[in-house]
């Protein structure tokens, strides 16, 4: 944990009071991963952390207010996602190895944070702005980093110029965040293997950015 944290009266918090704060919220994390968000009360959080509601009250204003805690320090992580993209190159063997990594970085990306991204999910359909903002946060880093390379590809004449790269790269990250959340749901009674999921993915994104498959 970086920087000043702060009390909800705005006092900066010791070690001590930073240390409860971070078990709080790793009690919550756990909480979530187990029981639906609705049904996670601060009185269940505080009593896991070994403290009081009241403790709870100091660092955070409701449950809600610590999730979204939660959900910032992930939307965080989330920009290693960008990584995956900047800078690479999508010419021949590359290409398929960027697509490959790309694809394994969101599955395993929303399987690490399968509990807060339900709940992020929840609250932006539910129309919460807050929600919203957050999960655009993971998204639009990546979302540009793959335009620009969708872009470059077009000026070395790699790909057709009246193609939208951030048509593209949007659809792209739209399909790999939407897979990603539900790769629990997929199961052979689909008529597909999980083992199918990733090369297939990253056929799909390759081809996408590229217009052509992966070289063997």
């Amino acid at each position: 944990m970086t920087g000043q944290v702060r009390t909800v009266d705005g006092r900066v918090a010791g070690r001590r009071g930073q240390a409860t704060r971070q078990k709080l919220l790793d009690c919550l994390s756990e909480m979530l991963s187990t029981s639906p968000y609705r049904d996670v009360k601060v009185i269940d959080v505080a009593r896991m952390a070994g403290t009081s509601p009241a403790t709870f009250y100091q660092y955070f204003p409701d449950v809600e207010g610590a999730v979204l805690e939660l959900a910032d320090e992930m939307a965080k992580e989330g920009a290693s996602l960008t990584e995956l993209v900047a800078g690479r190159s999508w010419v021949g063997k590359s290409g398929a190895q960027a697509a490959d990594e790309l694809v394994d970085g969101f599955l395993s990306f929303w399987k690490k944070n399968d509990a807060i991204l339900r709940v992020i999910d929840l609250g932006a359909a539910e129309g919460d702005k807050r929600f919203s903002r957050i999960r655009t946060r993971i998204l639009t880093s990546v979302t540009g980093s793959l335009t620009e390379s969708i872009k470059e590809l077009q000026g070395k004449g790699r790909v057709d110029k009246d193609v939208s790269a951030p048509a593209i790269a949007g659809s792209l990250v739209t399909m790999l965040a939407g897979v990603a959340a539900h790769q629990k749901g997929f199961s052979s009674g689909s008529g597909m293997k999980q083992a199918d999921l990733k090369p297939n993915l990253a056929l799909l994104v390759h081809l996408g950015v590229t217009g052509k498959k992966p070289p063997k």
